[in-house]
Formats: C-alpha cells, structure tokens, sequence
C-alpha cells in the first residue's frame, strides 16, 4: 500500500515538474555558426569629434546623427573613386573599433591623398565580419567608420570633408565561413570623392 501511495506521489511529482519546466521556455539564441563565440564587449575609445556626415542606404535607418543639412546633396555630386584608396583598407581585431599601430601607415597614406588635393572627399565604409547580428554589426560597422574619421582629423584632415557609412556584415570582401575569411571582412575600406565637372 505505501510502496502504490509513494510511486503514485512521484508521478504526480514528475509530471508537475514537466508541466512547469515547459512553461518557462530559454529565450531563442541567436543563430550562430559552428565554432562562433558570442560577441565579446566592444574595446572602444571615446569619439570625440561631433558626429559628421554619415550616408544611409534607402530603407536603412540613419546613424550618427544623420546628414548635416546639404550633406546628402554634396555626396550626391561627387564621383567615387574606389581604386585609388584601394590598397590602403585598415582591418580590425573581432569585435573591436580600435584602430591598430599596424593598420596607422595605410591612415597616413590616405591623410596624405586628401593632402594633395583639396577639391576631393573621402567616404569611409565600415564593415563587420558574419558574426553576430545584423543590428549589432550596423552599429559596430559605424564605430569602426567614425574610429577612422577620427584618426584622420588628428592627421590634419578636416573632418566634415569625410562621410561614413556602416554595411555592418551585407558586403563581405571574402565570402568564406572561416578566421581567415572573417579577417578580411572586419575592415574599414575609403573611397575618394571628386567633385563632378561643373558642379
């Protein structure tokens, strides 16, 4: 008789504590790929230049402040140049808008570019590798960009001569699924800007 009562307090122990565990369901991770650590705390300084021009795709909210007033019309009448800064793309560490001393050669070279010729302007596209998600790399993609812009107005270039656009993880320059392909991806790339005859 005891032996009935307990097994038959067990079960109804058992199903109680089935019933409520399904309650209280772990909210849905994030997809991650094989091997992927979640993002880590970014390591940033403080920007401290007021926030300039910053280009925003159709449908993509706007970040950094927006576009000053006449900033998108003067964007508009520029015709990029992406091969001439080509060779001078900056990357960063996982998860980091820090810019390393071994990336402050190609900054200068691009300083110097916009040195020698005052009409031109510069768009600085910031870009994530596939981890993480898509919010999450928006953001970082623009601190690496405004990190950048910073960098560059300690070198002497006027800031409100550069515009910033973050692609977070939509343009990867290498399509892999591994370190090697990541490290590519976390990367700040410039695109000269001149002025369009008779503008």
């Amino acid at each position: 008789m005891k032996t009935k009562l307990f097994y038959s307090l067990a079960f109804a122990l058992a199903v109680t504590l089935a019933a409520t565990g399904c309650r209280h369901k772990a909210p849905p991770l994030t997809p991650m790929h094989a091997g992927m650590t979640p993002p880590l705390p970014t390591e940033t300084g403080p920007i401290t230049l007021p926030l300039g021009p910053t280009i925003s795709n159709p449908g993509e909210p706007t970040t950094g402040g927006g576009i000053p007033m006449g900033g998108q019309e003067l964007y508009q009448n520029m015709i990029q140049d992406r091969a001439a800064l080509a060779a001078d793309t900056i990357h960063f560490a996982f998860d980091s808008a820090v810019i390393r001393d071994s990336e402050r050669a190609n900054l200068h070279a691009v300083a110097s570019a916009l040195a020698s010729d005052s009409s031109t302007k510069l768009l600085i596209e910031g870009n994530c590798d596939e981890r993480g998600t898509e919010e999450y790399n928006r953001s970082l993609g623009e601190r690496r960009a405004l990190a950048a812009r910073e960098a560059l107005a300690k070198l002497g270039v006027d800031p409100m001569r550069i515009f910033t656009r973050s692609y977070g993880k939509d343009k990867p320059a290498d399509t892999g699924h591994d370190e090697a392909a990541w490290k590519q991806n976390r990367r700040d790339d410039f695109v000269l800007l001149h002025p369009k005859p008779g503008v």
